[in-house]
């Protein structure tokens, strides 16, 4: 019996040992018991979660005066806060989406070019020591990395730091075997790529097949939900003219029932995808569709840096959200980083300006990758060397070289644009395909 499973009809749900007798930060529901859940081996349920003390309006506002400004170096010249990083842990993928891979596929880089383990992990606690408190775990497809949940309980770890969310972002073709370890690690949203509801179209837009194992991918993600898994599921579709508009109205109806957000996305360009305006469908566009059938959809408060537009058709369960970088960019309220496989920051998805972190990090290791043996051995020689001379507390006792860095990473943010090119422009500037980016 799985984790979250079911028994002769009824769910249950077994909580490891780990989740039971340790205080993990970002962690699944495992210690909250949903009415009709049954909990083996648990006399009155799970173990309660201690709640903290409510805090006097005096107190409040003494931890609002003691506490630290956002980090300079995560902040732009246009005053915009960037506390949202994306890593991609991986450029290989399963499927070969039309709008993501060109046809022919990708020079993959050499593995000692990509980011270890231990340089992932070292880079999401430098970030999360800045102000970052929301991580998101792309690709590639980020469930074929071999160490993704082994990688993804270190960075789940970082909430004792201030993180607050750990995501991923995947087609869901292997997550289902995975889910449950990656939820107990700490993963608190799902963002499922799924650009059509019909099987055969879904192997001519993917060149792939595997829509049977993403669909029961959401099916287990909506399950654990409804057992208390405190887990966000977004299925994200590109729409492109003459592929799947016409599963417009069907993604929209899968909220009917099922608590998701369906998110719309205008087709970019991006390097190999031979895109063109007259393939692109506008979010305007979109929205006359929907209405045809649902003329009651109407749009929902969102937050400062929601990526996406939020709708919702009155008595249905989820949401309808549409990205629409190409007719109404959301520059102005950007608070995204991306950290590229091969170790390089972009700061703008759209734009092409990259610094490498990955040769800054491998300074003091002769430019090779440094595995869990090399940073021990790296750490240890700079604390030795500094012992009683730096006086900053630094994440890891390495001063100089974060120092080096997050100067690095701050002029970086400070070069950033105000906006993003115009559609007129993107389609004719060099970028990397999705694929090398991370999605």
């Amino acid at each position: 019996m799985s984790r979250w499973t079911t028994a002769g009809g009824n769910y249950y749900h077994r909580p490891s040992i780990r989740a039971l007798y340790t205080a993990r930060g970002i962690a699944t529901n495992a210690t909250v018991q949903e009415q009709g859940v049954e909990y083996p081996g648990l006399p009155g349920g799970p173990p309660s979660v201690p709640v903290a003390p409510r805090l006097s309006l005096q107190q409040r506002k003494e931890a609002i005066k003691s506490a630290k400004p956002f980090s300079d170096f995560l902040t732009d010249s246009f005053h915009r806060q960037h506390d949202y990083l994306r890593i991609s842990i991986t450029e290989r993928c399963n499927l070969r989406c039309l709008y993501c891979m060109p046809e022919e596929g990708v020079p993959l880089s050499p593995p000692a070019h990509l980011l270890t383990t231990p340089e992932i992990v070292y880079l999401s606690s430098l970030f999360v020591s800045q102000g970052v408190t929301k991580i998101r775990l792309t690709g590639g497809e980020p469930t074929v990395r071999r160490d993704v949940v082994p990688l993804m309980q270190s960075i789940g770890s970082l909430r004792a730091k201030g993180l607050r969310e750990l995501a991923l972002t995947t087609n869901g073709i292997s997550l289902h075997r995975k889910l449950d370890s990656m939820v107990e690690a700490g993963l608190t949203g799902v963002n499922l790529s799924l650009d059509t509801l019909d099987p055969f179209q879904f192997q001519i837009m993917t060149r792939r097949k595997g829509f049977d194992a993403v669909m029961k991918c959401i099916d287990r993600i909506l399950e654990m939900k409804k057992l208390g898994a405190n887990l966000k599921l977004k299925v994200n579709c590109v729409v492109m003219r003459g592929l799947n508009e016409r599963d417009i109205v069907p993604f929209v109806e899968l909220g009917r029932e099922k608590d998701l957000e369906v998110r719309f996305i205008e087709y970019m360009p991006f390097g190999g995808n031979k895109w063109s305006e007259g393939k692109m469908i506008s979010f305007q566009e979109m929205l006359d569709i929907i209405r045809v059938k649902y003329p009651g959809l109407r749009s929902v408060p969102g937050h400062k840096n929601d990526t996406s537009k939020t709708f919702e058709v009155p008595g249905f369960v989820g949401k309808v959200g549409f990205i629409t970088s190409m007719t109404s960019d959301f520059c102005g309220t950007c608070n995204r980083l991306r950290i590229t496989g091969d170790g390089n920051l972009k700061v703008c998805l759209h734009g092409n300006d990259e610094v490498s972190l990955r040769d800054l990090l491998r300074k003091d290791n002769s430019g090779e990758p440094i595995d869990q043996e090399a940073f021990e051995r790296i750490k240890q020689i700079e604390m030795d060397r500094r012992e009683g001379i730096l006086s900053d507390d630094t994440t890891l006792g390495w001063g100089e070289r974060e120092r080096e860095l997050l100067e690095v990473i701050g002029a970086a943010v400070k070069r950033k644009a105000e906006k993003h090119a115009d559609m007129g422009d993107l389609k004719n500037m060099t970028n990397r395909p999705m694929i090398l980016i991370g999605g």
